[in-house]
């Protein structure tokens, strides 16, 4: 999370380290260009990030708001998902102008076609997957590798097709029929099939269970692999790099021109922003026609 301080034509940085939680004990540091000098390739953030429970209540954001006034902060940009968001809101009606960048491997923000880390995750999660694969069929197993994503699937659905899985399992649209698929991992198996790869997404869960129930069901050897927090970290994929340095300038120059309370997106096309109350009351959700691509391709 990152803060700015209009000194009449120019802006100073402050850096808030930690987020809400680092806003709210003041851990507020000044920035400049060499600041933020030779860290592109690197993942995670410089700052830090918490979790605040203590920011979702009145007395705490009532408290962030006499922080940004005693540092002389006019605007904050917060990086982040829904959940950065909504505190972004909270500031913004208290009268903190917000500016909200979309930095989370979910890809689940609706008002944007692409989310800062997303590709990363899923080539990092590709990758991880293309190696679980030559073992799966030198050893003729069924493999289950759990991807993240909680309540979005996209993740899952990416790497489901960009792997060849045989089956994709989306928090969206799994109907927790567990007996379809050991049908489909026995039924591609009397084809000739020496492996059977699931792509499981984080919020379906429970990999090492389900794999014993499908061993025990099908008889062949099943092993689930999670992926975990491993698809946060690495070195940035140019895409990421090049959309979040963008959407950074993206955040800067609408600061300047006054604009407040808004969400930097990629949509049709083009890199553009919404008001932080609309943004959030949009929706997303699984495009069907991917889907039942993914669905073809798996079979």
């Amino acid at each position: 999370m990152e803060s700015w301080r209009r000194r009449s034509k120019r802006s100073t940085v402050k850096g808030i380290l930690r987020g809400y939680m680092g806003l709210l004990n003041e851990e507020i540091i000044d920035m400049d260009k060499h600041s933020v000098s030779d860290i592109i390739q690197r993942g995670g953030t410089i700052l830090g990030t918490a979790r605040c429970a203590e920011f979702k209540t009145e007395e705490g954001q009532q408290r962030a708001v006499e922080v940004c006034h005693k540092f002389g902060i006019d605007g904050i940009v917060v990086i982040g998902g829904d959940g950065s968001y909504r505190g972004a809101q909270a500031l913004s009606r208290h009268g903190i102008n917000t500016i909200g960048l979309p930095g989370t491997i979910d890809l689940d923000i609706a008002c944007t076609d692409y989310t800062i880390g997303f590709d990363t995750a899923i080539n990092t999660a590709m990758q991880a997957i293309d190696k679980v694969r030559d073992t799966s069929s030198s050893h003729e197993r069924c493999s289950i590798i759990e991807v993240m994503g909680r309540n979005a699937g996209y993740i899952a659905l990416w790497c489901g097709i960009a792997n060849g899985a045989e089956d994709i399992l989306l928090p969206e649209k799994y109907d927790y029929n567990e007996q379809r698929i050991i049908d489909n991992i026995i039924s591609n198996r009397k084809h000739g099939k020496k492996h059977h790869i699931i792509i499981n997404a984080e919020g379906i869960g429970h990999s090492t269970s389900m794999a014993r129930r499908i061993e025990a069901a099908t008889g062949i050897e099943t092993r689930a692999t999670i992926l975990g927090y491993m698809q946060r970290g690495g070195s940035p994929t140019c895409k990421d790099r090049y959309y979040a340095s963008i959407m950074g300038a993206y955040a800067a120059d609408i600061i300047a021109a006054g604009k407040t309370n808004r969400v930097v997106g990629y949509r049709d096309g083009r890199f553009q922003d919404f008001d932080i109350e609309e943004a959030l009351q949009m929706t997303k959700t699984i495009p069907e026609y991917q889907y039942e691509i993914s669905q073809a391709l798996s079979r």
